[in-house]
C-alpha cells in the first residue's frame, strides 16, 4: 500500500558512495516504489535501454526540450571527452506522484538543489520531497573507487575533489546517511523512509 501522500527520495552524494545501489534495492524490495528515469545527450552503454536506464536524447532534442519548459533540472556536465547534458523530465516525477506513486532517484547536488528551489512553488513537490546524502570518508571513498579498477589516478584525483566540494552541501539535505556497508547502508534508508512517510503527511 503507499501512503496517503507518495514520496519521492533523492539520493546524492559522490561517486562510489553506492547512490545507485540503494535506489536499484529500493525499488526491488518495495514494489510501491518506481525509479525516476533521467535524461542524457551521452551514447548508452552496452546493455543500457532506452527507457529504463535513462532516455537518451540527441543535443538537439535536449535543447528543445529545455525551451519547451520540460525540465524539472538539468546541468550540463563537463567531462574528459565531451560535454554532455543530463536532466529530470517533469512527466519522469510530477505525472507518477500524481497518480500517487513512491519515487527514488540519483542526482548529482546541484540537481538538488535545482529540485528545492521547483518545490517551493509545487506544493505536491514540495510535500513528496525527500532529500538524502551518503556520507563517506576520503579513505573509503579512493578504496571504493581504487577497488572498481575502472578510471586511472588523474580520474580518481579528479573524482575525490569533486566528492570533497560535493560533501560541504551535505548540510543542505534532510537526512544524511554515513556510508559503511551495503547492508548498514540499507537499513538506514529504510528508517529514513518512514520518517519520509510521516514528513509527507504534515507538509503543507
Amino acid at each position: 500500500m503507499c501512503a496517503a501522500h507518495p514520496v519521492l527520495l533523492v539520493i546524492a552524494g559522490p561517486a562510489g558512495s553506492g547512490k545507485s545501489t540503494l535506489c536499484d534495492r529500493l525499488v526491488q524490495e518495495r514494489r510501491e516504489f518506481s525509479r525516476v528515469v533521467t535524461t542524457t545527450t551521452r551514447s548508452p552503454r552496452v546493455g543500457e535501454i532506452n527507457g529504463e536506464h535513462y532516455h537518451f536524447f540527441s543535443p538537439a532534442e535536449f535543447q528543445e526540450r529545455i525551451k519547451q519548459g520540460h525540465f524539472l533540472e538539468w546541468a550540463l556536465v563537463h567531462g574528459d571527452h565531451e560535454d554532455r547534458l543530463y536532466g529530470t523530465l517533469k512527466s519522469s516525477v510530477l505525472t507518477p506522484l500524481a497518480s500517487g506513486r513512491d519515487l527514488v532517484m540519483s542526482i548529482d547536488v546541484q540537481g538538488v538543489e535545482s529540485l528545492r528551489k521547483v518545490s517551493r512553488d509545487d506544493a505536491g513537490l514540495r510535500r513528496a520531497l525527500t532529500t538524502i546524502f551518503i556520507v563517506v570518508d576520503h579513505a573509503r571513498l579512493e578504496a571504493r573507487m581504487r577497488a572498481r579498477d575502472k578510471d586511472h589516478e588523474e580520474e580518481i584525483a579528479r573524482r575525490i575533489a569533486t566528492a570533497e566540494a560535493e560533501l560541504r552541501e551535505a548540510p543542505k539535505f534532510d537526512f544524511t546517511i554515513a556510508s559503511h556497508t551495503r547492508e548498514a547502508d540499507f537499513a538506514a534508508l529504510e528508517i529514513i523512509l518512514e520518517k519520509a512517510r510521516a514528513l509527507s503527511l504534515v507538509r503543507a
